[in-house]
């Protein structure tokens, strides 16, 4: 009986079993057929839709190292590099890199051949061609990276840098006026190569700077400054052409070639400049630092324009959602250094540092020149036409 049973049920599962394979339009042959292979791109048909995709920085950056890909293994699906493979590329890439300097081994090659790949995997995932498992890039471990060989620059050497930029080259007065937008904003290159006419406000003495990651954001400068800069749009045609305001004198906007010809002048004449291959980032950096241990980290992240997101949010935790600093901290900062007021510098008593001038004493950055208003070593106060 209960065989009878059993044999009955079995028998009523299999009916309806084909009778749902029937009313799906499928046969019972068609399972015992193997599944149809995703069909996976071309390395060398994918990477182009990538760099349609990502910003014109990120396209500047990973840009060599996808045409290396393409030369390698554009002939390949997009499955089939596996984790270890990208690591012996990215070490063709490392011992194949350019030896400068400073160079450091070509670990910056190496991590951002497998920053590249991943870039283009994370495109991958995301339109459902392979899954985040499948994703070799991630599995591929970039070199440890080393610590930082920049360093604060003391007062005696900020000096050397500006009456150097100041006193020789083809275009003194643009060169001062570079170091000083500098040493004043701490900005990276990209900011100052972007500034137009309509990023001043000379009522508030702010200017606005588009930086690398397209983020935007207003920076206080000091009164001087933007004297200077407004003089500068103006005698060399920047101020009513609506596109780039730092020129050269035949009002041709500057580039990037202009830093490097000015660095490579400082060298000549400074001898540490050539051997720690200062830049102008170490400027920003000892201007972020000299504001950090004066004003807080607070103060200097937002000096620094970096995101809410960035490393300086995770390091201090819960708290860096309650004690951001705005416009009227970073120019109260601004203001003790350049030793000149600011209209959005807070003048409450009790909210700065230690002492009357907001300088700490015990700083190493105390004497800083750039604190006293217009002194004789400040370029742009010297230096360019009224």
């Amino acid at each position: 009986m209960t065989g009878s049973n059993e044999h009955r049920t079995g028998c009523s599962d299999l009916d309806a079993a084909r009778l749902l394979l029937e009313k799906l339009g499928v046969k019972p042959t068609d399972l015992l057929a193997s599944p149809a292979r995703a069909e996976f791109p071309l390395i060398a048909d994918y990477i182009p839709l990538v760099e349609k995709a990502v910003t014109k920085g990120t396209r500047r950056v990973y840009g060599p190292y996808w045409a290396k890909v393409v030369r390698e293994w554009g002939h390949r699906y997009v499955n089939e590099p596996t984790a270890l493979e990208i690591s012996q590329l990215a070490e063709q890439v490392r011992e194949g890199a350019v030896q400068r300097r400073n160079a450091r081994g070509g670990r910056g090659a190496a991590e951002h051949l497998i920053g590249a790949l991943r870039c283009m995997y994370s495109y991958l995932v995301a339109d459902g061609i392979l899954t985040q498992a499948e994703n070799p890039a991630a599995r591929a471990a970039k070199p440890r990276r080393l610590r930082s060989a920049r360093m604060t620059l003391p007062d005696n050497r900020l000096d050397e840098l500006c009456r150097v930029a100041s006193t020789t080259g083809n275009d003194p007065a643009l060169d001062a006026l570079l170091l000083r937008l500098h040493m004043e904003t701490a900005c990276r290159r990209g900011g100052a190569l972007a500034l137009a006419p309509d990023d001043l406000d000379p009522e508030q003495c702010l200017i606005r700077l588009r930086e690398k990651g397209e983020t935007v954001r207003w920076q206080p400068v000091s009164p001087t400054l933007m004297r200077h800069l407004l003089a500068h749009g103006e005698s060399r045609g920047g101020l009513g052409s609506g596109q780039r305001l730092l020129r050269y004198a035949n009002g041709r906007s500057i580039t990037k070639k202009r830093y490097d010809y000015l660095w490579r002048r400082l060298a000549e004449h400074l001898a540490w400049v050539e051997t720690l291959q200062v830049s102008m980032y170490w400027i920003r950096h000892t201007v972020l630092t000299w504001v950090e241990r004066n004003f807080g980290f607070a103060v200097a992240e937002a000096y620094a324009g970096h995101e809410d997101n960035g490393r300086g949010a995770r390091s201090m935790g819960a708290m860096a959602t309650y004690v951001r600093a705005g416009l009227p901290e970073v120019a109260t900062a601004l203001a003790a250094l350049t030793g000149e007021p600011h209209p959005l510098a807070i003048k409450a008593p009790g909210t700065g540092p230690a002492d009357e001038t907001g300088i700490d004493p015990g700083s190493p950055c105390s004497q800083n020149r750039l604190r006293r208003p217009a002194p004789a070593s400040c370029p742009a106060a010297t230096q360019l036409p009224a």
